[in-house]
């Protein structure tokens, strides 16, 4: 069952959608901001009645003035359509992915296809209602059409999976990219957010010192994989056992996407040399 809305502050009301997993903790985050008039951030899945019941009944009879969505994994953005459907009001966000067809290896499984918004935000473009006015944040890393929404009035900030209040984000290529994962994550460093609501976990009331913590980690990743391919040449699947022996299993796929994202932003950095799928080595 969806959890039942949970008022965060004045005008900020989370709804939490019944899918938990070892990648979406207790389930994919919807948020509603205003009070007169409203906003949701990030309907959830595809098919979900339930979830969309639960926005509906929290909506009650205010208008609903945009459905923003912070990127298109399939937990966040399908019910988009739905809700729309439901209440006419236009979707509004991160603009639809275009994954080259070049006969790479594919990891957009977990991409919704079929997402068609009726406005892209570009960075520091606004969507506003009654008291309330979002900002979209250009973060491109865990995908590349990612956008956070800062809400002007109160300094919070709606980071999706780009910054999570449980777990770092998974980047993986051919469309997450460590490069731009980690300039994002700078540009968060630079602001002046007061709290961050994330896509997935707990508030995060300290987020400064979150992301500069998610930057050091990454750092060491990095220069983990930098000291086991400096003893010998190596494959994504060993560094994954060697790096990663300590988590659970069923994550294993995901954190070899992850290093492969480190090798990816490492070789373009002219530091290591190799492919996807064969054995990497120091430059």
């Amino acid at each position: 069952m969806t959890a039942a809305p949970d008022e965060l502050e004045s005008g900020i009301v989370r709804l939490t959608a019944n899918n938990p997993s070892a990648f979406t903790k207790d389930g994919t985050q919807s948020y509603i901001v205003g009070t007169t008039d409203v906003a949701v951030i990030d309907p959830g899945s595809a098919g979900d009645g339930e979830h969309l019941a639960s926005l509906l009944a929290a909506i009650g009879a205010r208008p609903l003035r945009a459905i923003l969505v912070t990127h298109t994994h399939r937990d966040h953005s399908p019910l988009a359509r739905d809700l729309k459907a439901a209440t006419g009001a236009p979707i509004v966000g991160c603009a639809p992915l275009a994954l080259a067809d070049d006969g790479a290896p594919r990891a957009d499984a977990s991409f919704d296809h079929d997402y068609v918004p009726d406005r892209v935000l570009a960075d520091g473009e606004d969507v506003s209602g009654d008291g309330w006015t979002l900002r979209a944040v250009a973060t491109p890393g865990h995908t590349s059409n990612h956008l956070c929404f800062a809400l002007a009035e109160t300094k919070a900030l709606f980071s999706g999976d780009h910054v999570m209040g449980w777990s770092t984000s998974i980047v993986s290529p051919p469309d997450g990219d460590m490069g731009d994962y980690m300039a994002s994550l700078d540009k968060l460093l630079g602001r002046d957010d007061r709290i961050y609501y994330p896509g997935h976990g707990d508030p995060v009331t300290n987020p400064q010192r979150l992301v500069r913590g998610m930057m050091g980690h990454r750092k060491s990743r990095e220069g983990a994989i930098l000291r086991l391919l400096g003893r010998a040449p190596s494959d994504t699947v060993a560094m994954v056992q060697a790096m990663y022996s300590g988590i659970d299993p069923r994550l294993h796929p995901a954190a070899e996407r992850s290093v492969l994202a480190h090798l990816f932003d490492l070789r373009r950095r002219g530091l290591v040399t190799g492919k996807e799928g064969g054995r990497w080595a120091i430059a």
